[in-house]
This record gives C-alpha cells, structure tokens and sequence, in this order.
C-alpha cells in the first residue's frame, strides 16, 4: 500500500491515486466522484472551499506519459469518501483520519525546530557582535555584512518562486476565467489543461508553481485576458 497522506506546499494531503489504491476503486471513478462533489460544491456557492481543498494535478506512468489526478486536503477527502461505507472502506478512513493527525503533527515539530534554530543563530551573531574589539571596525564590518547581506537577498528574490498563498491568487485567477467562459462541466477541464498550458509555455517553467514571485502580477494580467482556443 503506497503512503497515505503527504506533505505539499506544508500541508498534509492525500490524492485519488491513493484512493483509488486503498478503495479498490478505478480512479477514473474516483476523478468523477471528485469532480462531482466539486461540481455539487460550485452549484452551492462553495467555490472558495473548492478552491483551497482540491488541486488538480498529473502524475506519469511508467511510461513516463503524463495523466490528471487531483491532490486533496483531509476536508476534501471526508466529503469524497463520505459514501464508501463498506466495513473495508470505514475501517481505511478512520487509517486515513490517523495519518493526516500524524502529519499535522510532524508539520508543527518542523516548525518548532526552524523557531529554535533561528534563535540560535540570532544568539550566536549577538554574542559576535558583542565580542568585537574595537566599535568603529565593528560598524565597518557590519555595514559591509549588510550590503553584501542585501546583494544576496536581491539576487535569491529575483529567483525565488511563487508561495503556497500567491499559488492560490494564480489558482483562482484560472478558475475564476475558466467559469467565466464555460458553462459546461465537460468542456472545463480541457479549458483547464490549455490554460495551465500556455502558462507554463509563456513563463518558461515545467509548472504553474515554478513561476518566479516577481511576475505574478504579469501571470493575473494574462490569465485575465486569456482567450481559449476554439475546443475540439
């Protein structure tokens, strides 16, 4: 049995492979079920929830051929599997609800251990600073720290990508076009792949998430203006 839950973006999340896996199910029934409660969630004005617990994704083969699945955050997977209620199945959710309280739990002693680290280096620098022999050296050493500190931190921001909350912002921008000029749920998801697409195509990056934090603001413009080709 593959892993059941998984850290992305800092979250805990399972996906419909692992479903699919553990239930015995198809996954192109567990990608209906899935798209079926997302559908039922955007009829009942629940975008937003949608938005922020399901992500569609892909994931290859081992023929290295790419196929769609969609990660879930332990929310969404109560309201997927809400209606496999087998004894086989109840006693796999409840594995399920087990894991993602481990996970949690792992993400937050992560936490608290970067916190401890950082206070040390901060303590370790202090007492440096505090040790120096002469003032005037020390100013001179920690203006030219600073300046070297500030060149670095320009170079590593032009680089740095987007995080998880600008994912999101650029997530939604993507959804809010793609229900703005289709009405069908068949049809989206096509819209949906060719949006990510020409995203991917038009920033240079292998994924929506390699696009670098500074033109995030140029990615909105060109969702906003985005217009799909004609759909076969």
């Amino acid at each position: 049995m593959s892993q059941l839950v998984f850290i992305e973006n800092n979250k805990p999340v399972t996906d419909s492979l692992t479903i699919s896996e553990v239930f015995e199910k198809r996954h192109d029934s567990v990608l209906r079920d899935i798209e079926n409660q997302i559908d039922k969630l955007n009829q009942s004005g629940e975008q937003e929830f949608s938005l922020h617990n399901f992500e569609e994704s892909t994931y290859s083969n081992e023929r290295g051929r790419q196929y769609r699945k969609y990660n879930m955050t332990e929310d969404a997977f109560a309201i997927v599997v809400m209606s496999y209620v087998t004894p086989e199945a109840m006693r796999m959710k409840v594995k399920f609800i087990q894991e993602f309280k481990k996970m949690r739990d792992h993400i937050e002693q992560n936490k608290v251990k970067v916190l401890d680290e950082r206070q040390m280096r901060i303590e370790a620098m202090r007492l440096t600073i505090e040790t120096a022999e002469r003032q005037d050296e020390l100013q001179k050493t920690i203006g030219h720290h600073d300046r070297k500190i500030l060149e670095l931190e320009h170079k590593v921001e032009e680089q740095i990508t987007l995080d998880y909350g600008e994912q999101r912002r650029l997530q939604t921008g993507v959804a809010t076009k793609v229900y703005e000029i289709c009405n069908d749920p068949d049809v989206r998801p096509k819209y949906f792949r060719e949006i990510y697409r020409e995203i991917k195509d038009r920033f240079g990056v292998a994924s929506y998430k390699d696009v670098k934090r500074k033109e995030l603001q140029s990615a909105l413009r060109y969702i906003e203006s985005w217009i799909p080709r004609k759909v076969s």
